[in-house]
């Protein structure tokens, strides 16, 4: 497979999802970027095109980090978006995948966003 047929399957992926949700202030988008090595989350206010919050796996010290495997820091990631919205009154989200399936680190983000008090 060429890489123009891999990054046109990407973007169709990823507009099929985006296709059926969205974001507003009271239920931003949970936004999730998954690399080989990292994770990142956004929420998202589509109606005012902002971005609430973020988090990302760098934000962690090197000492929390240390004998995590990558879904224990997928988790740690999602929890710490979920209290930076509840902080900011915001207890309900949409979760956005992406192109990925809902399976491994990006289900582990989800989970942790739940522990922490947030609602899909």
């Amino acid at each position: 497979m060429s890489n123009l047929n891999t990054s046109t399957a990407k973007a169709r992926r990823i507009a099929r999802v985006r296709a059926r949700i969205s974001g507003t202030a009271a239920r931003p988008r949970l936004a999730v970027f998954r690399s080989i090595s990292h994770i990142y989350v956004q929420a998202i206010d589509d109606v005012a095109q902002k971005t609430l919050a973020s988090a990302r796996d760098l934000e962690l010290t090197d000492a929390q980090r240390k004998g995590m495997k990558k879904t224990e820091i997928a988790t740690a990631v999602g929890k710490m978006i979920a209290e930076r919205l509840v902080k900011q009154g915001v207890s309900q989200a949409v979760f956005d995948r992406r192109d990925k399936r809902y399976h491994g680190r990006v289900q582990a983000l989800a989970e942790g966003a739940r522990e922490a008090g947030l609602t899909f």
